[in-house]
């Protein structure tokens, strides 16, 4: 008996169905730029505008960057929820790019899965597309791949890659900052896209209730996109340097904005935690507690508990997603600005000279 790709698994009628969705969420992304719709064999973005988007430069430098979403993924999955992922695919990795002070120019998405749903795979990628307008980003395209037998049916992964530009002598590096320079923390959304392999552990009720609605729904609010604010904020401040307070959180991120070993000493009393971190505490120390309960038990607990608000700063975000290191002086307008663009944001520390041979951070 003959075999078809079908009977393999892959369904290639299901495959066209799920690129003429995309191709519609990737046509509302584009400008002149784009040289191509989705479908070809790549995507194509015009040297002319990489020029023209580079005009008033010295050396334009294209600035790349990478990422996926990770296990947030099953939450989506379990909560039937697809189009946030998209958007975390995309901030993921635009935020990272503009912490060198680059606009971002285009996107491009891998979606991988074991089955195939156009219906799912189009959520996703509508998803991806609204990053990408929110942050002036070219969806130029990207690779669906179906593979049975290597993902479950119903697993989907998506990851994908930003390409900026800056003028290099503008490229924010951290050679600028220096002491007593003031740090600006932006707030973030919520848990964005890091630490969920500890969070569907310490949460395994999806359903539980946060607020008002299942705590599964509150894990996936997307992550914030920093891109129009920052670059606006250039335009009126001299930023200094920057981090994206992903995996690692506060520890190891921050200190990656520091050309030379340097300390940021941070004040948690600058802002509050948001109770989904108090929440995610609870669980890590192991109590039964949940609700709301568990959120004024897990805020408790990170006041009283140094190893576990250590861990927690050492994984989440902590309700700030993006830091700055302005000039002192430049705190007022910054903070002002950033609030009249919607972004909350406070000054949550200062930049001093490393404690130690190689920098960090400092909690006072």
């Amino acid at each position: 008996m003959e075999v078809s790709y079908k009977d393999a698994g892959v369904n290639i009628e299901e495959g066209c169905r799920a690129v003429a969705r995309y191709r519609k969420f990737a046509a509302e992304t584009a400008h002149g730029a784009a040289l191509n719709g989705i479908g070809s064999f790549a995507g194509m973005f015009s040297l002319k505008e990489i020029i023209a988007a580079g005009q008033g430069m010295e050396e334009p430098v294209l600035v790349s960057g990478t990422d996926g979403v990770g296990t947030k993924l099953e939450v989506a999955f379990r909560m039937g929820k697809y189009d946030t992922v998209g958007i975390d695919c995309v901030a993921m990795c635009v935020n990272d790019v503009i912490c060198h002070g680059a606009k971002p120019l285009f996107f491009l998405d891998y979606l991988a899965c074991g089955k195939l749903d156009a219906d799912v795979a189009a959520q996703m990628v509508k998803g991806v597309a609204v990053g990408c307008r929110e942050t002036g980003s070219v969806l130029l395209g990207g690779e669906t791949a179906e593979m049975p037998g290597f993902y479950d049916n119903g697993i989907y992964d998506i990851a994908g890659f930003a390409v900026g530009i800056a003028d290099r002598k503008k490229l924010v590096e951290g050679r600028a900052i220096q002491e007593e320079d003031a740090l600006i923390g932006i707030a973030s959304s919520g848990v964005h896209s890091n630490g969920f392999s500890l969070i569907r552990r310490v949460i395994p009720n999806l359903e539980e209730d946060f607020g008002g609605m299942p705590i599964g729904m509150a894990l996936l609010e997307p992550t914030r996109l920093y891109v129009k604010p920052v670059l606006g904020l250039m335009e009126q401040v001299e930023i200094r340097g920057m981090a994206h307070i992903t995996g690692g959180g506060f520890y190891e991120n921050i200190p990656r904005m520091f050309a030379v070993p340097m300390d940021g000493v941070i004040r948690e009393d600058r802002w509050q935690i948001p109770p989904i971190f108090a929440r995610i505490a609870c669980g890590i120390a192991g109590r039964s507690e949940t609700g709301a309960a568990a959120q004024e038990a897990g805020m408790k607990l990170l006041k009283a508990n140094e190893n576990l608000r250590i861990s927690m700063f050492n994984t989440f975000n902590m309700g700030i997603g993006f830091v700055l290191a302005v000039a002192a002086e430049d705190c007022h307008k910054t903070l002002a600005y950033l609030e009249d663009c919607g972004y909350p944001a406070w000054k949550i520390g200062r930049v001093k000279a490393a404690a130690g041979t190689t920098g960090g951070i400092r909690f006072v």
